[in-house]
This record gives structure tokens, C-alpha cells and sequence, in this order.
């Protein structure tokens, strides 16, 4: 099965591992299961990066983020394409939820019907829009 994780799903798989449920530790651990991040994770972890908001000691470069992902990981990335965006356009944002970056990521996922996962309990009102999402409750 394909999944898609977000930023903090990444992030926290990276540096703090204990904060992933088990239920979704299973998931990414199969591997049966292909698991993709979005281009638009790593846009922000280099925005992160560059702001000296982000420390995690096997990123010192960008570079070093692709090398992870491929190499340590096996996380293919999802880059952006017309369809994606044009899914973008048309989502209706949650109360209270102005992230870009994270309506991107759910326009990827509904437009490949790919389940997301997320530890964002806003993403919930995008079931409504056709995401599928996978809530990591930790």
C-alpha cells in the first residue's frame, strides 16, 4: 500500500522516534508498504534549516536531507505536478488552519488517493474534502 507522511510525521520519525504510535510505526516499518514524502516536507525543512529552527544531527546541508530519506530511509519523494495544484486551488482550509505548506501536502495525497498521515488533528476536517487520513496518536 502507498502512504503519505507530512513534516512533523518525518520529523518526528527522525528525531524523536517515541513520539510515533506504534499502529503507525507498523505501517512504516512494512516493508509491503511504500512510503513517499512530499517535495513540499523537504521545502520546509530547508526553510527550517535555514532559520536555525531545525537541529537534527544527520542534516548539516540540504543534501544531507535527500541522502537520508534515500538511503536510510527508502522514502521516494513526491513532487508537485499541475494536478496536485489544481487540487490545491479548491480545498476549502479548516477553521484556524492557514498552513500552505500542509493543505499542499493533503492536495497530494487526495489527488493520488493516497492516505496521510499526520500527527495534525486539523487535517480531520479534510476527510470531508476525500483525504484519506491516518491520525498518529500519540
Amino acid at each position: 500500500m502507498r502512504y503519505l507522511i507530512d513534516t512533523n510525521i518525518l520529523l518526528r520519525l527522525v528525531d524523536e522516534p517515541d513520539d510515533i504510535s506504534k499502529d503507525i510505526c507498523n505501517i512504516l516499518e512494512d516493508s509491503d508498504n511504500l512510503v513517499y514524502v512530499s517535495a513540499v516536507s523537504i521545502q520546509e525543512i530547508f526553510l527550517l534549516m535555514r532559520d536555525n529552527k531545525l537541529d537534527i544531527k544527520y542534516w548539516q546541508r540540504p543534501a544531507d536531507v535527500f541522502y537520508y530519506l534515500e538511503s536510510i530511509l527508502y522514502f521516494p519523494v513526491k513532487y508537485v505536478f499541475k494536478e496536485h495544484l489544481l487540487t490545491f486551488a479548491n480545498i476549502i482550509p479548516a477553521p484556524g488552519h492557514g498552513d500552505p505548506f500542509d493543505r499542499m501536502i493533503i492536495a497530494q495525497a487526495i489527488t493520488e488517493q493516497i492516505p496521510l498521515i499526520s500527527s495534525d488533528t486539523k487535517f480531520h476536517h479534510y476527510r470531508k474534502q476525500k483525504l484519506e487520513f491516518i491520525f498518529n496518536d500519540t
